[in-house]
């Protein structure tokens, strides 16, 4: 029993080992074709559309109710201590250290990153990449590339949009409705967040996220098994693990950044 044990231990360690060198090589061969992909501007547009124009409705929704909740329970809290004017402060930096770039990040695994896995596993399973291969096309520089450098472009700008707009919504439940001063509001908020440290770091979370999410979808759409069950299967697994690694990478980042 103890020896079918470690089996198992080593079959799953290996087993793990092989996949992150198959993705580790497939992730060069991607950026490999990135400068071919730029004298295409045609091909990267569409996709820009497709994974960032196309997320921007469930991004703008999703960011205003954030704002909302989170101004408001902000003002339950901080009006037990007399602490209602640091609320444009606990918005802000809420939005832009942590919820901005995690939240956008999810959202956008769910909606886009499934889309591009399942588009991709459904373009193999009805061999199309295979075609391509037989008429001397590269389907990693003709399909994969462009997909992959939309998916990183779009959700840094998603973010943003995602942090400012949650930011307002706060204001308009704090100040408008709760009757918080609008000059303290904002005030704090300029006093104590700074750009080049909280912003910008902010920031390069999500163009981190942005990364490894897109890099996961692809990956999974690519190496999906060609069937309807395995195309399924790829979609679900490049959500889960992409909820995983962002939620992973999101301490790493703020003990790195913010401790």
């Amino acid at each position: 029993m103890m020896l079918n044990w470690f089996q198992h231990i080593g079959a799953f360690t290996f087993d793990i080992l092989a996949n992150t060198g198959r993705a580790s090589i497939f992730l060069l061969q991607v950026i490999l074709g990135i400068k071919e992909t730029l004298f295409r501007p045609q091909l990267l547009i569409r996709e820009l559309y497709s994974v960032g124009v196309l997320s921007l409705l469930i991004i703008i929704f999703s960011a205003i109710f954030v704002g909302m909740v989170l101004s408001l329970l902000g003002y339950v809290t901080l009006v037990d201590f007399g602490a209602e004017s640091s609320l444009g402060v606990l918005v802000s930096l809420s939005l832009i250290r942590e919820l901005g770039p995690v939240l956008t990040a999810l959202l956008f695994s769910g909606r886009a990153g499934s889309a591009l896995t399942a588009e991709i596993g459904l373009m193999k399973a009805t061999e199309q990449l295979a075609s391509m291969e037989m008429m001397a096309v590269d389907p990693i520089r003709r399909i994969i590339t462009p997909r992959f450098l939309a998916g990183c472009i779009s959700l840094p700008l998603l973010t943003v949009i995602f942090m400012s707009l949650g930011i307002y919504a706060g204001y308009l439940v704090g100040s408008i409705w709760l009757g918080v001063d609008e000059g303290s509001f904002w005030s704090q908020m300029q006093s104590k967040v700074e750009f080049g440290h909280d912003v910008i770091n902010g920031f390069i979370k999500s163009i981190v996220f942005g990364f490894v999410v897109t890099w996961i979808a692809v990956y999974q759409g690519y190496n999906a098994i060609p069937t309807s069950e395995g195309v399924s299967r790829a979609t679900t697994n490049s959500v889960v693990y992409s909820a995983l690694a962002v939620l992973a990478l999101d301490f790493i980042l703020t003990a790195v950044m913010f401790v």
